[in-house]
Order: structure tokens, then C-alpha cells, then sequence
């Protein structure tokens, strides 16, 4: 009966196991990995999952974090849309710095990389140097450094009085505050560039001789070869990008005095939101805005994906 509890050894092998004896080997190894993925499962649906639903329920109550959530229904949103004009002037500068400052920032990102992705003496320090705004991205102290700088009294103005020109408080006028916020973003360019960098790399050294030898300068190989090429890394690079410069919150914060002024000019909308959650203690309400905000910023980025399939190209092996 042996025959019948082991399998036929193959000529000059060990006997094959049984289904019956792998079953709790993979078992176990199920169990291990559950095990090993805990924390990350634990932090997905107690820290991620259920609070966003628990948000979705705060967002048709009134809700002060004192007492307990009174149900109102789609009051919230009704407020949101007819009866808060502060909501459509954070709406109004929240789409104007995204369109500013991510087209910008990407713009200096690519020249810059440009200027550095061909191997010379010290550019690895010159790329180190540029990366370095990015590491203090989004820190309180570079903000408060900005105000200092845009303010009335700042080096701004010293620099543009010795030219005879008149400087300004430029984050009191609410003609230029947002500006001084879009300048910011675009300075901090690094992480982007390194990405472009990246990217730079992988283009075949061949496509541009090619080009040049068909008589192609400088221009047109940068829009025929390295864009077209580049594509892909642009296409990922504005993803990113869009959804950062939608969630913009520090600079605004700090630059604003945390008021979104002046005369809500740097009213961003997670500033907008942070000031009803917190500074008005209407979580309920920041919680509707919280999940139109995130309705919206979803539609942009699918909106920019669809766009991908008209301007990103993405080279087979065989252009290679």
C-alpha cells in the first residue's frame, strides 16, 4: 500500500510529495505573509479607510468637535455652493496659483535640466545645489523666510532700488501676494528636475546625430526629438505636479498670517478648509469640502490622463 501514500519516484529523484503534505506548507506561508502585511493593513483601514469614511459621514452633519454630529443632510454642500462667497474666492486663487505655478515650475525644471543632464566638471555639485530648495520645500522657516523677503523693508525691494525702481509690500497688495506664493513654488523645482534628468538620459545619443545631420539645430531637435521623447516623463512630472499645486497649504498659511488675505488673495482652499475645521471648529463643513476637493482634484487628474493619449509618445525598442 505504499504505492499508494507516495508518488512514483522519478528515475533518480526523491519520491514527490502529496498534495495532502504541500497544503499546510502554503498555508503557512499565507499566514506569514498576512502577517508580515499587518501593519501596512492595520494602517490602510485604521488610519486611511475609516476615517475617510467617517469623514464622508461628518460631511452631512453639523459637527463642532464639542458635541456630538447633528445630522443636516445636504446642508453643507448647499451652504458650500450658494451661500459662501469665501468658498468660490478660495476656489477662484486655488485654480489661478495651479495654473501658474505648475506650467512654471516645470518649465524651469526642464531648462535647468538641460543645462546639467550632459556630464561636465562639477555638475554633480550644481545639481546638488538646485535640489536643495525641494529637501526645504513645504518647511515653515522657508516660508517666513519668503515674507521677509517680499515684505516692505525686504531684499526685494533693496535689489530693485538700486536699479531706481520703486519696490512695494508685495505680500500686503492682493495684487501680487498669490505671486510671491507662485514664485516659491516654482523655485523649489528639484525633485521635478531630477525626474527630467533622468529622463535625459535615456535618449539615445544617435536620434539628436541623426537630427543634426539632417540639419536640425538646437530648436528644432528640442521639439522633435527631446519632447517628443520626453514625453512620458513630462506627462508624469505633470501628474504630480498638479496635484501638489492643488494642495498647496504652508506658504499660504504662514505668508497669509494664516487668514488667506489680503482680501483673500491667498485664500487657498485646503488654507480655507484648515480655517472652518480648526479655526472655526465647522468640521462638518470642511469635511463636505474636503470630499468635493477630492471629487474635483480626481476629474482634473483623469482629465489629464485622457489628455496623455494626444501629446505623450512612448517610444517602442524598435525607435531605440
Amino acid at each position: 500500500m505504499v504505492d499508494t501514500a507516495v508518488r512514483q519516484a522519478p528515475p533518480g529523484g526523491r519520491p514527490a510529495a502529496s498534495g495532502t503534505h504541500t497544503r499546510p506548507g502554503r498555508r503557512k506561508e499565507a499566514i506569514a505573509g498576512y502577517v508580515f502585511l499587518s501593519p501596512w493593513l492595520l494602517g490602510l483601514f485604521g488610519i486611511t479607510l475609516l476615517p475617510m469614511l467617517y469623514s464622508l459621514y461628518l460631511s452631512f452633519t453639523d459637527y463642532d468637535l464639542l458635541q456630538d454630529p447633528e445630522w443636516v443632510g445636504l446642508e453643507n454642500y448647499e451652504r458650500m455652493f450658494t451661500g459662501d462667497p469665501q468658498f468660490w474666492n478660495s476656489v477662484g486663487a486655488t485654480f489661478l496659483f495651479a495654473v501658474t505655478s505648475v506650467p512654471l515650475k516645470l518649465a524651469v525644471a526642464l531648462g535647468v535640466a538641460l543645462l546639467l543632464y550632459r556630464n561636465r566638471r562639477g555638475v554633480g555639485l550644481y545639481r546638488s545645489l538646485y535640489y536643495v530648495p525641494s529637501l526645504l520645500g513645504g518647511s515653515v522657516a522657508i516660508a517666513i523666510v519668503w515674507q521677509t523677503l517680499f515684505g516692505g523693508q525686504g531684499a526685494i525691494n533693496g535689489v530693485l532700488a538700486i536699479f531706481g525702481i520703486g519696490g512695494r509690500a508685495w505680500i500686503s497688495d492682493p495684487a501680487t501676494a498669490l505671486g510671491t506664493l507662485v514664485i516659491l513654488a516654482a523655485w523649489q523645482f528639484g525633485a521635478p528636475m531630477v525626474i527630467f534628468l533622468a529622463g535625459l538620459k535615456q535618449i539615445p545619443v544617435e536620434m539628436f546625430e541623426a537630427a543634426a545631420l539632417d540639419g536640425a539645430g538646437r530648436f528644432k531637435q528640442f521639439f522633435h526629438v527631446t519632447l517628443p521623447l520626453l514625453s512620458p516623463v513630462l506627462f508624469f512630472n505633470l501628474v504630480l505636479e498638479t496635484i501638489a499645486g492643488f494642495q498647496g497649504f504652508t506658504a499660504a498659511f504662514v505668508i497669509s498670517g494664516g487668514t488667506g488675505g489680503p482680501a483673500d488673495s491667498t485664500l487657498l482652499y485646503t488654507l480655507y478648509l484648515y480655517l472652518r475645521g480648526f479655526g472655526d471648529f465647522q468640521m462638518g463643513y470642511a469635511s463636505a469640502m474636503a470630499w468635493v476637493f477630492l471629487l474635483v482634484l480626481g476629474i482634473i487628474t483623469a482629465f489629464v490622463f485622457r489628455s496623455g493619449s494626444l501629446w505623450v509618445h512612448y517610444a517602442d525598442e524598435g525607435d531605440r
